[in-house]
This record gives C-alpha cells, structure tokens and sequence, in this order.
C-alpha cells in the first residue's frame, strides 16, 4: 500500500473500533440488564455482574463488525471527498480499485476476525457465561442468606435470618418446613446457627432452639434443643448440567450432536443452521465493505456530495442483514436451505463487486477515448 491507502487503511480501522467498541457498550448496558437478578435476587457481587455481561461481548461484536465496518467506511470515505482528499488522489493516477484494496483488506481482515470469534472465542464465553450464572443461581448462602427477610428456596421451605455474621455464622434464625403434604408446618426457632454439611449434604447447623409443631389433637408441641442440624438437600433448586444451546456449541458439536439425548435430537436442525452460520455470517463483511465503497465511489463525481447513494447503501445494507438473518431461520425449517446462508452474502459480493469494477473499467475506457479525441482535434 502507498501512503494515502495506509492513511484510508488506518483512518477506517480506527473508526471501525471505535464504532464497534461504543456499539458493544451500550449492547451490554441494555443486555446486563437482563442479569440483574444475579444482584437483586442471588445477593452476587458487582464484578459477577460485570463479568457476566462481558462475556456476552463476542456474540455482540460478531453481530455489529459487518455494520460497523459500513458505518466506518462510509464516514471515512466521504469525509476524505469533502477534503478533496480522493480528487487528488485520482488525480495523481490512483484507480478505483486502488482507493477500494484498504476497504477490502480490512474487509477481509474483519471477516477472518469475525469468524475466529464465531468458532472459538463466542462458545468458550458463553459456556463459561451459563456456568457462572448457574454457580450463582445455585449458590446456597446467597439463596438463604437475605438478613431482614423472608427467603423461600423452594415451596416447602420458608426460611428468615435477623442477622448474617459472617464467615457463615447466623443469628435469630426461623425456619418454616412444609415437606410433610400430610402434617401440619414445622417451626424451628433458633438464637445462632450456621451453613454446613452433613455428610455432603447442605444443612443449616441450629443452636440453641425450639422446635414447634401442631399435633394431631390440636396441641401445640413445643420442643427444646442445643443443637439441630436442619438438612437442606431436599429443599434446594436442582440446577444440575446446565444445557447447552446452540450458542454455547463449539462447530463440531453443532454439526455432529449426540443424537441419543433427546435434546439433541430435536434441536439438531437448529443446531446445523447454527453451525452454517457460524460460518458463512463473516462473508457479510466483504459484501458490506464493497457495498459501502460503491456508496462514496460508486458513481461520478459530485461536488454536492453522494447522501441520496449513502441513503440507498444503507438501505441495501440493512436489507442485506435481514436476508442472512431470514437464510438462517429459513435454514432451521429445511437444512437444505441452509445453501442461503452463503448464497446471500456471496452473491452480494459477487454482484457489487462487478458493478463496481466493471464500471471503473468502462470509466477509464471513457477518459482514454475522450483524450484520442481531443488529441485528433488538436491535430
């Protein structure tokens, strides 16, 4: 690349990470909010919070780098036309194709990226995502543990605690278990506690309490203890092996699933539309890249600028979207439609790609006619 192209070349790499990275931002904001639970009702920390939406990055960034890298190209073209900036270098001999090769290299760049985050980068987060909002699901201290509340880990069970002191000491402990569908609730009131096990099993070690339940008289049976351990296993929410979906899949598990789970089996459709598109979605980047090259270049000169042919590339590029989008739903239907997938952003390329070359070539046939003309002429 000559100067001016490493200028194009850096100027629209810097804007593309710019437009990607304030993109992926407020995808997260809006996302994250979808995890505040993990504050609200599992008591998690912030950095759990923030860890979690930074793992549903890589799917964001593969969403939004095709549109970034229009946007980017777009601006960073027209602002160079508004600076003369591309007059002169055609002027100085620069062709077409010589001011579109940075476009296309980073178009090609983006695409190789976006597809190293489909393959590797999207499914390792998502997996290490879904396991830790699962482990803080599950987390049994931070289900019970709501000082001032009432707490119901499951439907059965009603558990309160006036004070947490640490270390997994409680205080002021009451416990309501309604397990027995034939008794009456049992009330267990103690002064201190704490979270333990009994052998493997998650308990809650009661001291210093009573035990209340209404016999089948009628009568109140009040019954006193030093200590008490209230077992917790049967009461708590089974999260077990979370289930991997189709985001969380490495390709070969989306094109090769084990077909005897049942889950498997009837996703396994969803799942090879999934893996196409892991693949083929990175060929929208050379589409959108020489989609938005003919949107500054595309046509003749104009000293009022191109924003009726930016309006229409725009429209063009979210069409397009829409396209590859509806190829992959079409896909889940019918896996032999999954063809589309690669056909859409292919032939795009395709298509532009001669309309734009094409048109250069007859361009710069035009000017040589007119010159063997006007050289004629002045013979």
């Amino acid at each position: 690349m000559n100067k001016f192209q490493r200028y194009l070349f850096s100027n629209v790499l810097r804007m593309m990470l710019t437009i990607v990275g304030g993109l992926v931002t407020v995808a997260l904001l809006t996302q994250g909010l979808t995890q505040l639970d993990l504050i609200v009702e599992n008591r998690q920390s912030a950095v759990t919070f923030l860890y979690v939406s930074v793992l549903a990055a890589p799917q964001v960034i593969s969403l939004l780098l095709p549109f970034a890298l229009f946007i980017a190209t777009v601006s960073s073209l027209n602002r160079a036309h508004r600076d003369s900036e591309i007059v002169v270098a055609q002027a100085s001999g620069m062709s077409r194709m010589g001011l579109a090769s940075p476009i296309l290299r980073i178009a090609a760049l983006g695409a190789l990226l976006h597809l190293f985050i489909n393959l590797w980068v999207q499914p390792l987060a998502y997996r290490e995502m879904r396991e830790t909002v699962s482990s803080a699901r599950s987390d049994l201290a931070a289900t019970l543990i709501k000082p001032g509340e009432f707490s119901s880990p499951s439907d059965n069970l009603t558990v309160y605690v006036g004070e947490s002191l640490g270390g997994g000491e409680l205080r002021d402990l009451l416990i309501a278990d309604n397990s027995d569908p034939e008794g009456d609730t049992v009330y267990y009131i103690a002064q201190t506690g704490a979270l333990t096990e009994v052998d493997g099993v998650p308990a809650i070690l009661m001291r210093d309490g009573r035990v209340q339940q209404e016999d089948p008289n009628g009568r109140l049976s009040d019954l006193s203890f030093d200590q008490y351990p209230f077992e917790l296993g049967s009461f708590m929410r089974d999260e077990g092996a979370f289930v991997l979906k189709s985001s969380d899949r490495f390709l070969p598990e989306l094109f090769r699933p084990d077909l005897t789970n049942y889950y498997n089996n009837k996703n396994k459709e969803k799942f090879l539309a999934e893996g196409h598109s892991r693949i083929a979605s990175p060929l929208l980047n050379l589409a959108m890249g020489i989609l938005a090259v003919i949107a500054v270049l595309g046509g003749d000169f104009s000293r009022r600028g191109y924003q009726k042919r930016i309006a229409v590339c725009s429209a063009g590029a979210l069409t397009l979207q829409l396209f590859a989008l509806a190829a992959v739903a079409v896909g889940e239907d019918d896996p032999a439609l999954n063809a589309l997938q690669y056909l859409v952003p292919l032939c795009a390329f395709g298509i532009l790609s001669y309309f734009f070359f094409m048109r250069a070539r007859f361009a710069s046939k035009s000017k040589k006619v007119r010159h063997m003309r006007s050289g004629e002429v002045a013979a």
